[in-house]
């Protein structure tokens, strides 16, 4: 079974050809890396954090994080997992993935034995079809591997708030180690999402700079690979991170990584919109 692109035309452009164009813009625009990856494959890394808004606002941020995942060597799977914004099931899809560049496919193997290991998944395609967070990533890893194009395989998971993120992590590295695959995992997560279009307005001065503040302290704890103290400051300062607790499984899963942020701004920045009145935030995370 395949599942049809449900956001082209929305979240980002319908055609190949449109779709190509606008993944290279992203990556040469202003706020992009400037150019488009190498694709020598001799870095390694373990995974990215990269934002899943319309490619308008946030593809040039997330080219930053697939410029070095097209220079690393090419995984076995790359496990893709975003937040559920429509309910709290926590689910994998055994669905290729369809988008105007092709077929992304799933490691059905290596997703049965992780479900057979975790009860708290389970395979719910009605939840992925109505979810943007995973299929924006897919263009952009598609675009990245498009050299291995015919080998790429991914595992896509959407998580809701009641996952137990430590478990989780734990049945992944446990799959990966019985399976002898190469992984590198991909968070698809917004940073700040402010203003009266997200029911969020907790200060109304200085704007801008507390955003920054507030991410930059979330960021921090990222690069310390603290997931307790992570999610402890999501809560202690009510923070509109939609991928939380993708990120917890992200920090919980690392041993030990050397962590980067290639690439941090936001909405408003774009539109120049100096009262800040709605604002996310996207940042580019790289773990080596």
């Amino acid at each position: 079974m395949v599942r049809k692109p449900t956001f082209a035309g929305q979240f980002y452009a319908q055609g190949e050809q449109a779709l190509q164009k606008q993944i290279t813009e992203c990556f040469e625009g202003p706020r992009g890396p400037g150019a488009l990856p190498l694709i020598k494959r001799t870095k390694s890394i373990q995974a990215i954090i990269a934002p899943h808004a319309g490619y308008q606002y946030s593809g040039p941020c997330a080219a930053w994080a697939y410029k070095e995942l097209a220079e690393a060597a090419f995984a076995d799977i790359y496990i893709i997992i975003g937040p559920n914004h429509h309910n709290t099931k926590n689910a994998v899809s055994l669905e290729g993935y369809e988008t105007p560049l092709g077929l992304a496919r799933v490691d059905q193997e290596f997703t049965k034995l992780l479900l057979a290991k975790n009860d708290e998944l389970s395979i719910d395609e009605e939840a992925h079809t109505a979810e943007h967070s995973i299929e924006v990533q897919v263009p952009f890893l598609q675009f990245a591997t498009n050299d291995k194009m015919h080998e790429l395989k991914i595992l896509p998971i959407i998580l809701g708030p009641d996952i137990d993120h430590a478990r989780l992590a734990l049945d992944l590295k446990e799959t990966i180690m019985e399976t002898g695959k190469k992984a590198v995992v991909i968070i698809s997560s917004d940073f700040t999402h402010y203003g009266r279009a997200y029911h969020h307005i907790p200060f109304s001065t200085d704007v801008k700079q507390k955003i920054y503040e507030q991410d930059r302290a979330a960021i921090a704890f990222i690069e310390k690979l603290d997931d307790k103290g992570f999610l402890q400051y999501c809560t202690d300062d009510y923070m509109t991170i939609c991928g939380e607790y993708p990120i917890a499984v992200l920090l919980k899963y690392l041993k030990e990584s050397a962590v980067r942020l290639e690439q941090y701004y936001t909405s408003a920045d774009l539109e120049e919109d100096e009262a800040y009145k709605n604002s996310v935030s996207y940042a580019a995370i790289i773990f080596e």
